[in-house]
């Protein structure tokens, strides 16, 4: 039994995640280890951001962690875990499940110094790293993430992750609208979105006259999910070799979240 760490699940949270965990396959060695204090494990390296070799020796070992998130993320686990929970964390909102308007963001983080694939320089933002393309709902929930390397122009990555929430298909089925900055403005992109998606772009500026922080109409509520990001050491800089870990690693901060409200 682990510490009480604050990462932790609790019995109730636990519960409710652990039918959407994959059975044990059949045949072979029955299942020893403890899928509560696996997730533990996993939860306490993304909040803590230590490395897997690091994990503290009260959660099972690193390897035996490491092959359960893997073999989730491949088999597209956390995704499923992260649709459900997102469906119900929208009901117990009064919320349908497929949201009406979404809001289009991006972020660049910089990337550790071992990490080479989908690694560029953002020129805007003098930064080297990865560009996390986010559509969220009107909660702040992640409906659809796209991870590029940071010189991908918003509109580029924009078209992936809007390509992606398309293809959630029920999930996606009521949205008509889609909030965002300056940076998707430009007719080939918006006349794309309508054409080929179905959907309005709608961009909306900062107010020229403003000095300081501005609260702008929206676009705060994806701002807002960034800053959630940021309770998680492991997201203020992309340590995966892989961008599809990079994207499960942002599940997951999200899938502790609605734990939380759901539980």
């Amino acid at each position: 039994m682990s510490k009480a760490y604050t990462s932790n699940l609790t019995r109730e949270q636990f519960e409710l995640i652990e039918p959407l965990l994959p059975k044990a396959k059949p045949g072979g060695r029955p299942r020893t280890v403890c899928l509560w204090a696996v997730l533990n494990a996993i939860f306490y390296l993304v909040a803590q951001g230590c490395s897997w070799r690091d994990l503290p020796g009260d959660f099972p070992a690193w390897q035996t962690v490491y092959t359960y998130y893997r073999g989730w993320v491949k088999g597209g686990t956390w995704n499923a875990i992260h649709e459900r929970l997102r469906g119900w964390t929208r009901a117990s909102e009064g919320r349908p499940e497929s949201p009406s308007e979404v809001i289009l963001d991006s972020q660049s983080v910089p990337t550790a110094p071992m990490v080479h694939r989908s690694v560029g320089y953002d020129a805007a933002k003098a930064r080297k790293g990865r560009k996390r393309h986010l559509v969220v709902d009107t909660l702040g929930l992640m409906m659809a993430v796209a991870i590029t390397a940071a010189h991908i122009p918003e509109r580029a990555g924009g078209q992936q992750v809007l390509e992606k929430l398309h293809q959630l298909g029920k999930t996606a089925g009521r949205v008509y609208l889609v909030w965002a900055d300056g940076g998707y403005s430009g007719p080939n992109f918006l006349q794309w979105a309508m054409d080929t998606l179905g959907w309005i772009v709608q961009v909306v500026l900062r107010p020229r006259e403003a000095k300081g922080f501005v609260l702008v109409k929206k676009r705060w509520i994806v701002e807002r999910t960034f800053g959630w990001w940021r309770w998680s050491r492991r997201l203020v800089q992309d340590y995966e070799q892989l961008p599809e870990n990079a994207e499960a690693m942002l599940q997951i901060a999200m899938i502790r979240i609605m734990l939380r409200r759901l539980a």
